[in-house]
């Protein structure tokens, strides 16, 4: 499946939710089955700056694809960080920098949160194409 298919699949499932407080929900059940990253790769250079909760994000390259891996001291953020993961971990870097961010405004994500944390919305999906930049230019 492609990105852009995931994406769509993401906002067919926020479209059935009703209202703010399933929607919550939902993500909040995204984080929860999270596996999260190893307390070794909670270092500071997988941190995300600008995030009011602790968010890191760790990535490898492995066979030609990108895998992220995550995780967050925050309920809320575990669960927004959990449903990028899923929508850009294991594609090639060329794909994840051919990609937009167009699906958090489809499922009215960034009106939904706080100034902040749609601060660290944004250096999460920063964080993401900085890692598949990093990565494109080793191969």
């Amino acid at each position: 499946m492609t990105i852009k298919e995931k994406q769509q699949e993401i906002v067919e499932e926020f479209a059935f939710l009703e209202d703010w407080e399933q929607k919550y929900e939902y993500i909040i059940d995204l984080g929860k089955e999270l596996p999260g990253i190893p307390e070794d790769k909670k270092k500071e250079e997988n941190l995300i700056k600008g995030c009011q909760s602790k968010v890191w994000i760790d990535a490898d390259f492995k066979e030609g694809n990108l895998y992220f891996n995550a995780d967050s001291d925050g309920i809320l953020p575990k669960g927004i960080v959990s449903l990028l993961v899923s929508i850009y971990s294991g594609h090639p870097t060329q794909e994840i920098l051919d990609s937009d961010f167009a699906f958090i405004s489809e499922i009215g994500l960034q009106e939904f949160l706080s100034p902040s944390r749609a601060n660290g919305l944004m250096a999460m999906t920063k964080q993401i194409k900085f890692y598949a930049v990093a990565f494109q230019l080793k191969t």
